[in-house]
């Protein structure tokens, strides 16, 4: 797996290839299939998804088309939720996408039913989504991309979710051990 690391300066280099490459250069090895991590040199975060979404805007600008305004001005003044949704609903093949959606939908089902609270539900849903599965190495990051292309979950991902849905079971029942609070008796005259 290609690492880039951005400088300061916006160069890119990739230290697999020990070269300086560029956003072409970058989408081209994203549409051979190369997994690549982008870090930035100074703090080490993964800038991935930032230099995709410049990649993307990139080519946008280049060929002119581009996403009208209104849509481009409601996406940035959109909630998480809203953002989240899109994010689903635009990488239907993510499997860790697939899981946080179906985490999330099984809450908001639960806070329906009020079986937990508002405040409680997105509580856990934060925890829940900011588990995220160790580093893989790039034998496992091939079988898991085969066996995503034939739509079946990896074994990581299975364990990733079960393990979620135990803490999800455990909060749960939490939850429910606490004695329900008394309703107060209403002074209507039937």
């Amino acid at each position: 797996m290609p690492i880039i690391k951005r400088y300061n300066n916006r160069k890119l280099y990739d230290t697999h290839a020990k070269r300086y490459v560029t956003l072409v250069d970058l989408a081209h090895m994203i549409r051979r299939g190369d997994d690549i991590t982008v870090l930035d040199h100074t703090s080490g975060e993964d800038i991935t998804s930032q230099v995709q979404a410049q990649i993307i805007f990139e080519q946008e600008r280049q060929a002119g088309s581009g996403l009208p305004n209104t849509v481009l001005t409601n996406i940035i003044q959109a909630s998480n939720q809203t953002l989240k949704q899109l994010r689903t609903t635009l990488l239907p093949l993510d499997p860790t996408a697939r899981m946080d959606s179906e985490i999330e939908r099984r809450m908001m089902l639960l806070i329906e039913r009020g079986e937990v609270s508002q405040k409680q539900g997105t509580r856990i849903l934060e925890k829940l989504l900011a588990v995220r599965a160790e580093p893989r190495s790039p034998n496992e990051l091939r079988i898991e991309r085969a066996l995503e292309k034939r739509g079946t979950p990896s074994r990581s991902q299975v364990q990733e979710l079960a393990h979620q849905v135990a803490r999800l079971t455990r909060e749960l029942e939490d939850l429910n051990s606490k004695p329900p609070k008394k309703k107060r008796a209403s002074n209507k005259i039937s």
